[in-house]
């Protein structure tokens, strides 16, 4: 194994996936490379238009401003994160997208020899109607996954 991807969010498990995963890929002498996926940006700088008294959906006003902050926030987060391991080859990589296909995608590209995530407590109904990013991309994937379980 030669190469690591270590998938984070913004949650506080974070921390002990990233450095699970950063052990691990120390003992294999391998290299590391840490993804956060942010949602499809443009949702995140929407404007709705009223009707009926209610903030509908306006698909052409989206405030690229708001976008644009989203990303730095994300690039800002990747670089604290990467920082934390007082290691300068550790790489970063920030995707858009449906967060599982940007993890497969970019492990496939890049390409990981295995995947490390974590593992969120989530409510049964949540894992029933809306699945687990991890339980995704562990159906979807050709590349092992290492999967650090975090209980909160």
């Amino acid at each position: 194994m030669k190469k690591v991807l270590i998938a984070i969010d913004y949650h506080p498990i974070s921390e002990e996936v990233v450095n699970a995963g950063y052990d691990l890929a120390k003992k294999m002498g391998a290299e590391v490379c840490l993804i956060h996926v942010l949602a499809d940006v443009a949702y995140y700088g929407m404007q709705y238009q009223p009707f009926l008294g209610y903030e509908g959906y306006n698909e052409t006003a989206i405030d690229l401003n708001v976008a644009s902050e989203m990303r730095e926030v994300a690039e800002d987060y990747l670089d604290k994160a990467a920082a934390h391991l007082n290691d300068e080859k550790v790489g970063k990589h920030l995707a858009e997208g449906d967060t599982a296909r940007a993890i497969l995608d970019y492990a496939e590209k890049w390409p990981a020899d295995l995947i490390v995530m974590g593992t969120h407590s989530h409510s049964f109904l949540e894992k029933l109607f809306v699945g687990t990013v991890a339980a995704q991309v562990l159906e979807k994937t050709k590349i092992p996954v290492y999967m650090v379980p975090v209980k909160k």
